[in-house]
This record gives C-alpha cells, sequence and structure tokens, in this order.
C-alpha cells in the first residue's frame, strides 16, 4: 500500500497510489494474481481517480500494473456479484447501487470515475490486459503498450458481453469494425496489432514504458494550464456524441469568452513574451469554468 498526497485514498490494498511533483502514479497492486479485478479493487480505483480530480496538486495521472502483468480480468476465483448464477434478482448485491434497476457493472464504475476525472490519465501497459484489464483503460486519454502486453476483448468465450462501457467506447477509439472483430472473436492480440488498430498510440521496450508515460504526465505538468487542460478534455470526449460541429462551436465561444479574462491567460501570454516558463496561477477546484455540465452527464436512473 502507498498512499500519500494532499487528497489520497486512504485504506488501499489492491492498488497503490503515489503523488510526485504534480504526477499521481496508479498501481495495480496483486502481482501474485497478475493484477486480477476484483470488487475490492473496483472501489479503491474510483476512490483514487474521484481523490485525483478533487487535488489540485495533481496534474496527470499514471496508470501501470505491478509485475508482469497489467490487468489479467476479473478474478474468477473471487467471489463477485459480477458472475453470481443466482436466479433470483434479489440475490444478486448491489455493491456499487443499481441503475436502470439492476446492480451496477464494478467494471463500468471505473470507467466512469476515469471518464469524470477531469486531469490527463495514462496508461501505461505493461502487461497483458484482457477484459475488464483492456475495457478500463478504453476512458484513459493516452494508452502506451510494452512490447510484452497482450490484449484481449474475451467476454463471448466466458458466455459474457463487454463491459465497463466499452460498447460506448471502443467503437469510438478503433472504429465499428475493428471492434466488433475483436469482440465477436475474442481472441488475444498482441501490442502491434493494438497500435495498428488505434487501441494504443505507441509500443515501446518494456523498460522504456513507463519513463515514456512519465515524460508526457512531465511535458504536461510543466507546460501547461490545468484549466485549460480540464476543460479540453472534457470538450473533446463530451463532443464525441455531438450531432453536429454547431454543438462544438457553441461550446468553444463560450469557453474561450470565459477564459478571455483569466490570470491563465495573462501567464501564458506573459511568459511567451518574456520567454520563459510558466506559471499558471488557477485551480480546477476553484476556477474551472462553468460552460459544460461535468462529463459524463449523471443519470437520473443512478442510484
Amino acid at each position: 500500500m502507498t498512499v500519500e498526497g494532499t487528497s489520497a485514498p486512504a485504506m488501499l490494498t489492491e492498488i497503490a497510489y503515489a503523488i510526485e511533483d504534480g504526477i499521481a502514479t496508479v498501481t495495480l497492486d496483486r502481482p501474485d494474481r497478475l493484477n486480477a479485478f476484483t470488487e475490492v479493487m473496483a472501489g479503491e480505483l474510483s476512490a483514487a481517480f474521484d481523490a485525483a480530480d478533487a487535488d489540485d496538486d495533481v496534474r496527470v495521472v499514471v496508470v501501470t500494473g505491478r509485475g508482469r502483468g497489467f490487468c489479467a480480468g476479473a478474478d474468477l476465483n473471487r467471489p463477485s456479484s459480477a458472475f453470481d448464477d443466482s436466479p433470483a434478482q434479489d440475490a444478486v448485491p448491489a455493491t456499487f447501487g443499481t441503475i436502470g434497476g439492476v446492480p451496477r457493472d464494478g467494471g463500468g464504475t471505473v470507467a466512469l470515475a476515469v471518464a469524470r476525472c477531469r486531469k490527463p490519465v495514462i496508461a501505461a501497459i505493461n502487461g497483458p490486459a484482457v477484459g475488464v484489464g483492456a475495457t478500463m483503460t478504453l476512458p484513459m486519454d493516452i494508452r502506451l503498450g510494452s512490447a510484452t502486453a497482450k490484449f484481449g476483448f474475451v467476454f463471448a468465450r466466458r458466455g459474457l458481453v463487454p463491459e465497463a462501457a466499452s460498447s460506448w467506447f471502443l467503437p469510438r477509439i478503433v472504429g465499428i469494425s475493428r471492434a466488433l472483430e475483436w469482440v465477436t472473436t475474442g481472441r488475444v492480440f498482441d501490442a502491434k496489432e493494438a497500435l495498428a488498430g488505434g487501441l494504443i498510440s505507441k509500443v515501446l521496450p518494456p523498460e522504456d514504458l513507463l519513463p515514456h508515460a512519465v515524460a508526457i504526465a512531465r511535458e504536461i505538468a510543466d507546460n501547461t494550464s490545468a484549466v485549460s487542460v480540464a476543460l479540453s478534455k472534457q470538450m473533446l470526449w463530451a463532443m464525441l456524441d455531438a450531432d453536429t460541429p454547431w454543438e462544438a462551436h457553441r461550446l468553444d465561444s463560450a469557453a474561450l469568452h470565459d477564459l478571455s479574462g483569466s490570470a491563465d491567460l495573462v501567464e501564458g501570454v506573459q511568459s511567451f513574451i518574456e520567454k520563459r516558463a510558466p506559471s499558471f496561477p488557477n485551480r480546477v477546484s476553484s476556477d474551472y469554468p462553468d460552460v459544460l455540465s461535468r462529463w459524463p452527464v449523471r443519470p437520473e436512473d443512478l442510484i
């Protein structure tokens, strides 16, 4: 267990969370089980992303796995409501509440926590990422893969369907044809194929993976406005479902108008003129513009 930082979640047992110089590192921490996913891990991950979102000391989140795996999917040896075979709906515990009158999918609680986190999230996928180990990465903003990584949307081979809201995320990331090929076959594929399909943006030698992820995080943390990055992230994701570019134009105009008098804009221009590194004063917790409902919008049937 690693807990550091002003808003770090407490009592972690299956992940580690550490903050250093504006970068929060979330590490899946069950290496003896290839970091297999459990309800405990789901709760801890959701808490970690909510903590990162609320903490102005966190600019970027990097996610990786301990040991030789990223996440080998759901731990089928650990009892879970996701695999409860009782015919009685009332017998299925609603660990994370309900949506549409049924228990929420645990992977979905993590995916939605990642999605609502306004800080950029970088996945450093260091080994097998199968089942929920693959789907949990889809809402992450940048995905990097080790040359040793393997991926698989294996649900149909287990008599299940994709979870973690991946039926929304995956086709938007890789296109419907590629998504359906991977989902309907359920086969495991390598990092080269993941790169070709757009699931990850780079393949790196194992020893270079985490340093490269941290280097991207460092570039963001050292050179950009926290408010601008947070709002930009939410705008890009939210506009994936826009019907026309007019919706984006309306949102862009409102955001630019709101930011036009900000202290960050003054500092951004002044630091450029003076040829020095910027020191942006605005904070996400207090200066985030009220031009866009927090994405994704919470549905009414979520209990």
